[in-house]
């Protein structure tokens, strides 16, 4: 790697933050069954414990997502996980509200045909516009269960026009240095009409709700073959991208290690936020939020198996010569075009990642720093010692 590579390949990781989930540090599973793991976090200081281990070992999560219902205590300060978060070197990031577990919302939340139920809906989420502000959150992220499952169950126009005026309400709420990411999802649990199946409708939403509105996309919330780094551009020129969910999948919403099944797929993503920057002289400002659950692999190490790969992805976009590529774009010489892109792809950036933890004092190898430490070893005889005092048999919290 030229020493020039070498500078914006470590610029480009200087400027990287990526936000881990507290849910992905937890015993998790599937509609079938969980398989529960000794070292998986009981409770919300466990949760907040690990993704301090992985910003410690990365130097590039700061901070972590949280939801309402799963990390935080009815009745309690949230000022408490705040301070728990900073014990362990880390801050809480976007608030996410939960809408799909509650016996009421079997029907649908801000979709709902009851005005009750949505009116339900929408002050839970006005309650954690609260705990944004108690906690210093500046993302609240929305995600929805609902939808039909069979033709003819519900007015799909009607439900457009109650999210419509919940999203609106909702965006009123908000303070003048938040915003609301509106995710999609093309089905699960909604598997006839999901009421915001599609980048499309969560971008009209989003414009109607108002201008602290953004869309979120979550790679695995797609069909086989999808563009999604079409979805991206778009979303950049239109100044609506808000931020994204990353994990991989084979097939839908598998919520696998990024990079695991597509690694190119995300370098083409990270790349047209790069030609984004390049073309308007600024980088726009995006959440990057790791969204995953693993049944198998172990929690943390899954964790920093998607940050580093996320760092080697973001860094080889930056590498992609946008001059020339502009130029080869403007002959229609294809070859060249879609070559520039595979130079970057391939260039070995591990000089960079390697001068960049260096400078930052942070280990060569994230796992395997990890594996030496005992972190998780010590874990996993502690929580089963907490677990078998606290009479818990199926790995305590629900997420």
């Amino acid at each position: 790697m030229s020493p020039k590579l070498l500078r914006r390949a470590v610029e480009a990781l200087d400027t990287f933050r990526i936000e881990t989930p507290s849910w992905g540090f937890a015993d998790t599973g599937t509609r079938f069954g969980k398989f529960f793991q000794d070292a998986a976090a009981i409770d919300m200081g466990d949760k907040l414990a690990d993704a301090g281990q992985v910003h410690r070992l990365t130097g590039c999560c700061p901070t972590v997502a949280v939801h309402v219902l799963w990390d935080f205590v009815a009745g309690e300060d949230p000022r408490k996980v705040v301070r728990l978060a900073r014990q362990h070197g880390v801050k809480i990031g976007a608030i996410n509200p939960n809408l799909f577990q509650d016996q009421c919302y079997k029907w649908g939340s801000f979709g709902h045909n009851d005005p009750a139920i949505r009116e339900r809906a929408l002050q839970h989420c006005v309650d954690s516009v609260a705990l944004m502000k108690a906690t210093g959150s500046e993302y609240l992220s929305l995600w929805f269960a609902d939808g039909t499952n069979y033709p003819g169950q519900g007015s799909i126009r009607e439900r457009k026009a109650h999210f419509t005026a919940g999203l609106q309400a909702l965006h009123k709420k908000l303070g003048p240095k938040q915003t609301m990411l509106v995710e999609y999802k093309p089905f699960e649990p909604a598997c006839y009409a999901t009421d915001i199946a599609d980048w499309g409708m969560a971008l009209l939403l989003a414009k109607k709700a108002g201008k602290r509105a953004k869309v979120l996309v979550d790679t695995g919330h797609h069909y086989n073959a999808v563009n999604i780094e079409q979805i991206v551009a778009w979303l950049l020129d239109e100044d609506m991208l808000g931020g994204f969910h990353f994990n991989d999948r084979r097939y839908a919403d598998d919520d696998l290690t990024l990079g695991s099944i597509d690694p190119y797929q995300v370098f083409r993503i990270f790349h047209e936020i790069h030609f984004f920057a390049a073309d308007r002289g600024r980088m726009p400002k995006i959440a990057y939020m790791v969204d995953q659950c693993h049944n198998e692999k172990p929690k943390i190490e899954a964790m920093l198996q998607t940050v580093v790969i996320a760092q080697e992805l973001y860094t080889k976009a930056a590498l992609v010569d946008h001059d020339a590529l502009r130029r080869a774009q403007a002959k229609n010489n294809v070859i060249d075009a879609e070559l520039l892109l595979k130079k970057a792809f391939f260039t070995d950036v591990a000089p960079a990642l390697a001068a960049w933890r260096k400078q930052g004092k942070l280990p060569a190898d994230p796992l395997a720093a990890h594996r030496r430490s005992g972190y998780e070893r010590a874990a996993a005889a502690d929580r089963r010692a907490r677990r078998k005092a606290l009479g818990l048999t199926q790995g305590g919290s629900f997420a």
